[in-house]
């Protein structure tokens, strides 16, 4: 009886634990004690589980089927919330894209009335400007010669700009714009493409270097001199200068020839090919890796790039309205070309900035930065130290240099417009009251708004800062010493004098101060000093940003200036 205990006692937890508990007892003789031996126990429980997986698979193989495929498809789900970071970054650069046309024409809008500003002031202001530093200059001897210097710096680069334009004026007569006209319709439409799209990478060249040739003669005519054989240095710059704003002049007249053939092309080939143009940039410009700073020279060079297009149009439009006999009819001939070529540019800059921002992980807040920069570029040009003319500032910072645009222009309207009678002459006089008023008016309203866009981004302590002063035979310890002062803490002294008063003049004996401005200093990659201003006071490191974007200008590229 114990012998049948034992071998049943393995088969109690289990369906085969009697047959297992009988095949123990025949194979054990006498009611021997001890478990079954295991292989044959082994061999029994493989061939049980094989017959539980057959079944299990011709159950699985009934249960699959197309319907029971198809509703499983229908109704199954999935939770977003899973992945809520991800998913609300997509949204955030959905709604950028969406921005981003709304802020960049705000940024748009306020740079081509900047340039408008810098454009109008050659024709209203500088006159003006000229004949009061000849007055002063004439009628010197007269009060005595008080000061040591004739004229004012400002006064000497008027003169400058003055007798430059009027040069060139003279020398654009002996170019023949209707032989111009003829030559470059004559040629083929793939030739007039490709010639077109040399003469706007020439147009960039030229503006890049023709800033830096005027700079040279404005420093090397008001620079001090110990001797006077000194001042015979400035011929040569002057001679420089005006070939220079003579053969851009030509340049732009050649694109403005080449946009008139276009519009007065019979089958609107060339210019269909020329706006073709304008989404060719998106491919080589929206694949790149842009920074900040990269975007903020490119958004310049649009809105420089779009002023001058409708400097063209202007000209393309007096042109043809001449060749009608002013109809006003015509005018609405070219009216739907005009509105054409507007707005595929406008759309490409539109369609290149979005993907530049969405591509680069770019928020839409930073065109307001770029327009605060831009408005910090005008009201410092309106202080007591400022340090250069705001036209020169405007071509430093977007390469757009109004003399050999205005030179275009002013041959263009007296060669198509006639001045006779007293009556021509009295509506000439109005028409330049009105610009001056225009340029008033726009020049108000700018500083308006650039003091609001200053405040809105808490840059005015930067207005009452000094341009940095540093001088050649200063020891290294004073100049380290005075650089790791914070530039948000002056002392009263230092802000009273660069506000209320005007610079004193430098003394013969005195070595001449070298200013450097913020616009020609480039911060993103920092000095030593500046690594130590911002250890030492941490506070200082969120104003890197915007710092980075007052100190930049068109012409440097990736933090490396181009001298």
């Amino acid at each position: 009886m114990a012998g049948v205990g034992d071998a049943a006692a393995p088969g109690e937890g289990g369906a085969d634990g009697p047959e297992r508990g009988g095949r123990g007892e025949a194979e054990q003789p006498g009611g021997g004690h001890g478990p079954p031996p295991a292989p044959q126990h082994t061999e029994t429980l493989g061939f049980y589980e094989s017959d539980r997986r057959r079944e299990k698979r011709r159950g699985g193989r009934a249960e699959l089927s197309l319907l029971r495929f198809l509703s499983a498809e229908l109704t199954r789900g999935y939770f977003l919330e899973h992945n809520e970071a991800k998913y609300t970054e997509r949204r955030e650069r959905v709604y950028t894209c969406m921005r981003i046309p709304r802020e960049l024409e705000k940024l748009m809008v306020f740079g081509i009335f900047l340039c408008l500003d810098a454009f109008l002031y050659v024709f209203t202001l500088l006159p003006l400007r000229v004949f009061l530093a000849l007055f002063r200059l004439f009628t010197l001897p007269c009060y005595g010669l008080r000061d040591r210097r004739l004229l004012q710096p400002a006064q000497v680069c008027d003169i400058f700009k003055g007798v430059i334009l009027v040069i060139c004026y003279f020398m654009m007569h002996y170019v023949d714009y209707s032989m111009m006209y003829h030559l470059i319709r004559g040629q083929s439409v793939i030739k007039l493409y490709i010639i077109y799209n040399m003469l706007e990478v020439a147009d960039r060249l030229f503006s890049s270097f023709g800033q830096d040739i005027l700079d040279a003669l404005y420093w090397t005519a008001t620079e001090p001199k110990e001797r006077k054989r000194a001042h015979i240095g400035v011929i040569p710059h002057f001679f420089m200068a005006v070939l220079y704003v003579f053969l851009h002049a030509i340049l732009i007249m050649v694109q403005a020839t080449t946009l008139n053939v276009a519009f007065n092309s019979h089958n609107k080939s060339l210019l269909t090919i020329m706006m073709s143009n304008n989404f060719v940039e998106i491919k080589g410009s929206v694949f790149k890796k842009f920074e900040k700073n990269n975007l903020f020279q490119m958004s310049n060079s649009d809105i420089k790039e779009r002023f001058t297009n409708y400097v063209l149009l202007l000209i393309v439009c007096l042109r043809n309205m001449e060749q009608f006999s002013w109809n006003p009819d015509h005018l609405w001939v070219l009216f739907p070309d005009v509105c054409m070529v507007i707005a595929s540019e406008i759309a490409v800059d539109i369609v290149k900035h979005a993907f530049i921002t969405k591509f680069n992980d770019i928020t839409a807040d930073v065109y307001s930065e770029y327009r605060a920069s831009l408005a910090f570029d005008l009201v410092s040009s309106r202080q007591k130290n400022a340090y250069t003319d705001y036209s020169d500032s405007v071509a430093r910072r977007m390469g757009f240099i109004p003399l050999p645009l205005a030179v275009l222009l002013i041959r263009v309207v007296t060669s198509s417009i006639k001045v006779q009678g007293i009556l021509s002459y009295a509506c000439g006089i109005l028409f330049y009251l009105g610009l001056i008023s225009l340029k008033v008016l726009n020049s108000i309203v700018l500083l308006g708004k650039s003091c609001q866009y200053v405040k809105e981004a808490k840059m005015e302590e930067k207005l009452f800062n000094p341009p940095p002063m540093g001088t050649p035979g200063r020891p290294p310890g004073q100049a380290q010493s005075r650089s790791k002062l914070p530039q948000g803490l002056a002392s009263e002294e230092t802000l009273s004098a660069s506000v209320t008063s005007q610079p004193p003049h430098p003394k013969e004996n005195i070595v001449p101060l070298l200013v450097t401005s913020n616009s020609d200093q480039f911060l993103t990659t920092p000095d030593g000093d500046d690594k130590d201003i911002t250890q030492e006071n941490p506070e200082l490191k969120h104003r890197s940003s915007k710092k980075d974007l007052l100190e930049i200008d068109r012409f440097t590229i990736c933090g490396n200036r181009i001298d």
